[in-house]
């Protein structure tokens, strides 16, 4: 697997994105079905009786570091 850039800031910026889209989904996953946690931590970061709303605000918002990522990336490279 090659990389397009060598940025540490597009690096950060993915695994960042990562995070929290699988950690958000996998939330939902335990809140809607009682599947096991993948990334169990998360369950730290959402506030209780908030879990469902605070899951989907973590893949909303791992998408938008994820654009904003790539987009910075592709700034940087044009």
């Amino acid at each position: 697997m090659t990389s397009t850039s060598n940025s540490p800031l597009a690096a950060l910026s993915g695994l960042i994105c990562f995070v929290l889209v699988v950690g958000g989904t996998s939330g939902l996953l335990h809140e809607w079905f009682g599947w096991i946690h993948f990334m169990g931590f998360v369950r730290f970061l959402v506030p209780g009786g908030y879990e469902v709303y605070s899951y989907v605000v973590m893949i909303v918002l791992g998408l938008a570091v994820g654009a904003a990522g790539d987009a910075v990336t592709r700034r940087g490279r044009g």
